[in-house]
């Protein structure tokens, strides 16, 4: 077990769980930024977590429901305030709603994680603030203090999977719900290098290109919320001719774009891809997380090979953003 101690001070509103893990203090980092990872333990076994969203970035959220076995559904959000890779975070943890927004008729809390080298591996001390001492008494009554210690039992398997999240691995399809599909990819670079690879068309006409002998002679991209951007792509001959278009929702260089996308000529296809990219062993993990308007629609999309064609784009992003 890896809890070594759990404290509670009703003066100080404060309690504070200390957590060691045979793994270095960059392997422990890396399994709570990666959000393939932390769903695997925020969760206790019973009530496993899903996170939609996971912006590791001064203001970024974090979103996650976790679903009991009854089907029971319980939503939290974190608002990153700090981060100081790899020693440390600082979070505002609370309830919410169905589409995630914060629920205000529930208490949040501020919750700081340090992590620090030890001779047998790496600590992480949680150190949750309460806003008053009901507050404390009521999340405990909740539960939050076995929670935790259910939860962080799960970490040590998690840190012993050194191959299912480090660079290299072919690009990752998960189905979270009927119309939300994660597609995660570590592509070997830093996150500026891939931020540009994503966003700047001289970068995009080198990877971006669809089946082998493709060309992109339309791209058009945009830097603010409220831009518009158009892709295109066609045979040497010119045939064939197909592209996609949409908005710039959010942007955050160069951690987060969101943007709405459809098949020119086809509103229909209307999908919201959300980019997330954050610091992961061996390079950049590329987080993709697509809504899409029905079900039939998202099977219909996977069933043409679109992961295929990611992987091989993003094999030829590796060799443009590593020169």
């Amino acid at each position: 077990m890896p809890i070594t101690e759990v404290t509670s001070d009703s003066t100080t509103l404060t309690m504070t769980v200390t957590a060691e893990f045979d793994a270095p203090v960059e392997r422990l980092w890396h399994a709570y930024t990666d959000p393939r990872q932390i769903e695997k333990f925020w969760g206790p076994p019973t009530y496993p977590a899903t996170f939609y969203q996971h912006d590791v970035f001064p203001g970024g959220l974090s979103k996650y429901a976790m679903t009991g076995p009854e089907g029971d559904v319980s939503r939290g959000y974190w608002e990153w305030i700090d981060i100081k890779a790899p020693h440390s975070f600082v979070v505002i943890d609370g309830f919410a709603l169905d589409d995630g927004s914060p629920n205000s008729d529930m208490p949040s809390m501020r919750m700081e994680f340090s992590f620090e080298s030890i001779d047998a591996g790496s600590r992480v001390t949680t150190t949750t603030y309460f806003g008053s001492a009901e507050e404390l008494e009521q999340l405990l009554a909740m539960g939050m203090d076995e929670g935790m210690r259910a939860a962080m039992g799960q970490i040590d398997e998690i840190l012993a999977d050194l191959t299912s999240f480090a660079a290299g691995i072919a690009t990752e399809v998960q189905i979270l719900t009927d119309t939300r599909v994660r597609i995660s990819r570590v592509i070997r670079g830093s996150i500026e290098a891939v931020w540009a690879a994503f966003n700047e068309p001289d970068l995009l006409k080198k990877w971006q290109l669809g089946p082998d002998g493709w060309t992109m002679p339309v791209c058009e991209v945009g830097s603010r919320v409220g831009d518009t951007y158009r892709t295109e792509w066609a045979q040497p001959d010119g045939s064939g001719r197909f592209g996609f278009t949409g908005e710039i929702l959010e942007i955050s260089p160069p951690s987060r774009l969101v943007t709405t996308e459809a098949m020119i000529g086809m509103e229909d296809t209307k999908v919201i891809n959300e980019l997330t990219l954050t610091q992961a062993e061996g390079g950049t993990l590329a987080s993709y997380l697509i809504t899409y308007p029905s079900l039939e629609l998202r099977d219909t999309i996977l069933a043409t090979g679109m992961t295929d064609g990611m992987e091989s784009s993003y094999a030829r992003m590796e060799a443009v953003v590593l020169g």
